[in-house]
C-alpha cells in the first residue's frame, strides 16, 4: 500500500491520538502488562505505574544482557517510557485508599499478579467495579486462573516449555530449542491491549465496562492455532523436525536456511525444479512430483546447500531474485542495525530527560500516516507522588 503524500501527512502535535483522554493504571511488572500499557500510551493514553516504594518494578533492575541506563535497566526505559509514576504500599490502608482515589477516575486497570492477590487487597475486578463500573480491567496472568499451572512462574521460557514451543524449533538431532525473546510476554501484551482497546470502544457505545483477561499460555496456544487444528483433527499428526536446513516441521524442502561461502540465505516455499534450474543442480529440476520434496527432502535440503556453499550470500540472492524466488539473506544483529532496510523504517526514536539520553524502538503502528514516537524515557521511581 503506498504511503500518502507528504502534505496528507499531519505534524505529531497535531495528530489526533485515538486514546487522548484515556487514563490507565498500570499496576503491572516486568514485561507482558507493562508493554500492553505502553502499547496504550504510545496511542495517546495517559499511564500512571503504580509501584511499591523503594523497589518499584522488577523490571528496574532486571536488565536485558546486564545493561543498565541511570538507576534502571535499558529494557525498562524501553517498555515504560512515556509514563507517568507514583508509590504505593497496597497493604497500608492509607495508601491504599489514595490508590482507590485513583481507581475512581480510571479509565482502565492493569494488572499481572499472580492469581489471588489481587483479591487479597481488595483490588480484583469484582471489587473494582464496586468503586468504578465503568471502568476496563485488564488482566494478564501466566496460565489462566484454573488448572493445575495456574500457580506456576508466568515467566516467558517456562510458559514456552509447558506450550511445547521449543520442540517445534531446530532439527532433528538438537535438544529442545527455545524462541531467544520473550514472544509469550510480546504476543500477551498485544493480546491484551487489543482486548481493553475493543472494551474501550464497548463503553464509548453502551457506557458498560468490562473485564479482559489472557495469559502467556493463551497467547502461544494461539500462535500455534495452524498446528493445533490440524492436530485436533488429525491424531497422525506430530512434531517431527527434520534435518539441519530445515526451518519448519511441516513444511518440505527447500524451505530453510543455508549455509554460502560469507554468511546464511533463507528460501522460503518455491518448487524444487526451479531451485534446481536457478542454481543448476540437475537432479533436482526432474523433481515434478510434489511428494518427492517431502520424501527426499533431506537429500534436496543437502544438495542445495552444498552448491550455495560455493558462493557469496549476495550473488545467490542476485541469481534468485532476478527470477523472483522467495528468498532473505540472514542478516545479523549488526548487519540489520546498518542496513538501509532498518533505516529506511524509521523504527527508533530518542527518549531524553537531565542526563539521560536512549535510542530505543518506536511503536509499530502508524496512525494516519504518521509515526508514534514520544521523547519521554521511563520514569523515576515515584517521581509523579506529589
Amino acid at each position: 500500500m503506498a504511503e500518502p503524500a507528504p502534505s496528507a501527512v499531519p505534524a505529531q502535535d497535531e495528530l489526533d491520538l485515538p486514546l487522548a483522554g484515556v487514563t490507565v493504571l498500570d499496576f503491572s511488572q516486568f514485561l507482558a502488562g507493562p508493554v500492553a500499557a505502553l502499547r496504550l500510551a504510545d496511542l495517546g493514553a495517559r499511564v500512571i505505574k503504580v509501584e511499591r516504594p523503594g523497589i518499584g518494578d522488577l523490571g528496574r533492575t532486571l536488565a536485558f544482557g546486564g545493561r543498565m541506563a541511570g538507576a534502571s535497566s535499558m529494557s525498562f526505559h524501553a517498555m515504560n517510557r512515556n509514563k507517568e509514576s507514583i508509590t504505593a504500599d497496597l497493604k497500608d490502608p492509607a495508601d491504599l485508599a489514595r490508590v482507590r482515589d485513583l481507581v475512581a477516575d480510571a479509565d482502565v486497570l492493569i494488572q499481572n499478579f499472580r492469581p489471588g492477590v489481587m483479591e487479597r487487597i481488595g483490588l480484583d475486578h469484582a471489587s473494582v467495579a464496586k468503586i468504578n463500573p465503568k471502568i476496563v480491567y485488564g488482566s494478564v496472568s501466566g496460565y489462566g486462573d484454573a488448572g493445575p499451572f495456574k500457580d506456576r512462574p508466568g515467566q516467558d521460557l517456562l510458559a514456552q516449555s509447558i506450550a511445547g514451543l521449543p520442540w517445534l524449533n531446530g532439527s532433528r538431532d538438537d535438544p529442545p530449542v527455545p524462541v531467544g525473546l520473550s514472544v509469550a510476554d510480546h504476543l500477551a501484551s498485544c493480546h491484551l491491549a487489543q482486548g481493553i482497546t475493543a472494551l474501550l470502544v464497548r463503553r464509548y457505545r453502551t457506557g458498560r465496562g468490562g473485564l479482559v483477561q489472557t495469559s502467556l499460555f493463551e497467547s502461544l496456544l494461539d500462535l500455534q492455532f495452524e498446528l493445533l487444528t490440524t492436530r485436533l483433527n488429525d491424531p497422525t499428526v506430530a512434531v517431527q523436525r527434520k534435518g539441519p536446513r530445515s526451518a519448519h516441521a511441516f513444511l518440505p524442502a527447500p524451505y530453510g536456511i543455508y549455509p554460502c561461502s560469507d554468511g546464511y540465505l533463507a528460501i522460503a516455499m518455491n518448487p524444487v525444479p526451479t531451485i534446481g534450474r536457478l542454481l543448476d543442480l540437475h537432479v533436482l529440476t526432474s523433481m515434478t512430483d510434489p511428494s518427492a520434496w517431502w520424501e527426499r527432502q533431506e537429500e534436496i535440503e543437502e544438495l542445495i546447500a552444498e552448491r550455495l556453499r560455493t558462493d557469496t550470500r549476495d550473488a545467490w540472492l542476485a541469481v534468485l531474485d532476478a527470477e523472483d524466488v522467495w528468498c532473505a539473506p540472514v542478516l545479523t544483529l549488526e548487519e540489520l542495525i546498518s542496513h538501509e532496510g532498518f533505516a529506511a523504517i524509521a523504527m527508533t526514536q530518542e527518549i531524553s530527560a537531565g542526563d539521560l539520553t536512549l535510542t530505543t524502538t518506536r511503536s509499530p503502528i502508524r496512525v494516519d500516516g504518521q509515526r508514534l514516537t514520544s521523547a519521554r524515557p521511563g520514569p523515576e521511581l515515584g517521581q509523579d507522588d506529589r
